[in-house]
């Protein structure tokens, strides 16, 4: 079982030749998910392989999306500031954090010097730790504005915006859990969003690690509370169900990428997953990819 994956997140969800062409873009890595959703207009791949391999499969796949994604005519519910948005690289023992490390900073160092994108480090690999959410304050705008002003320098690459694939965030990580939680009627956009902004962290009743935001679906016509749950031994995801489940009714779920086993242990048995493939299941499958 490969020690290190990578999961870049795509600035489209809704070309299909794109989509097709970042998951080629990454052989012969081992591409054991791809999430793509229209609404979020977002792409997320798992990627495995050994250590400069899977730096290198980013790397070629960040080249079909500055090739492809154009972040001036891009408009979707995510927060971005990147055709390549984020690429963190995961350990799945603490053991392997050094190597994570490594080779985050080795695909921090090819995505700048190679394809000239401005690499902003974060989490882990800062000395304060600093979030995606802080960098992606105001979008790719308010980041360009912060270069012009001296307040914000890249770690790697060229120190202004690519002008059409922006910057990509870069860090080392543990699995999280990308969730999202779609709401029944009568529940409104203007729901998610209050629910979400009691749920996150740092609101009064929010709960630790976990980063919320609140989404209008149109197929199904739902509103969505997304979120990133940094810690699931921390805030297990019943607790993130039950707090949901005060204020409305849950229509369904669903993963972005791969949860590990013991996250999905903790979901609500009667609770409609789109899908609970395991990223222990999927590694120890054939090596088949499958698209949701």
């Amino acid at each position: 079982m490969p020690s290190l994956l990578a999961v870049p997140n795509f600035s489209e969800g809704r070309a299909q030749p794109t989509i097709e062409a970042l998951q080629k873009a990454v052989a012969p890595a081992r591409l054991l998910d791809v999430h793509s959703d229209v609404d979020h207009n977002r792409t997320v791949l798992t990627i495995a392989a050994a250590p400069r391999e899977l730096a290198a499969a980013v790397t070629r796949a960040a080249q079909v999306a500055i090739e492809r994604i154009d972040l001036t005519t891009q408009q979707g519910a995510h927060p971005r500031i990147g055709a390549i948005d984020v690429a963190p690289i995961v350990y799945l023992t603490a053991e392997d954090r050094g190597a994570a490390c490594a080779e985050a900073l080795a695909l921090a160092d090819m995505l700048g010097s190679q394809l000239s994108l401005p690499v902003f480090l974060y989490g882990v690999l800062t000395a304060n730790t600093r979030t995606r959410a802080q960098l992606r304050q105001g979008g790719p705008t308010g980041l360009a504005a912060r270069l012009a002003a001296g307040e914000l320098k890249p770690d790697f690459g060229p120190a202004e915006l690519h002008p059409t694939a922006g910057a990509v965030l870069v860090s080392a990580r543990p699995p999280l859990i990308a969730f999202n939680v779609e709401l029944a009627p009568p529940a409104t956009l203007d729901d998610a969003q209050r629910i979400a902004a009691m749920i996150r962290e740092g609101a009064a009743a929010g709960l630790p690690g976990v980063r919320a935001l609140g989404v209008q679906l149109h197929n199904p016509d739902r509103p969505q509370v997304s979120m990133n749950v940094e810690d699931f031994h921390t805030t297990p995801l019943r607790t993130v169900i039950e707090a949901i489940r005060r204020h409305a009714t849950i229509a369904r779920a669903e993963f972005v990428g791969l949860p590990p086993g013991a996250a999905l242990a903790t979901i609500p048995a009667e609770l409609e997953i789109v899908s609970s493939r395991s990223l222990e299941d999927v590694l120890a499958a054939p090596t088949v990819p499958s698209t949701n």
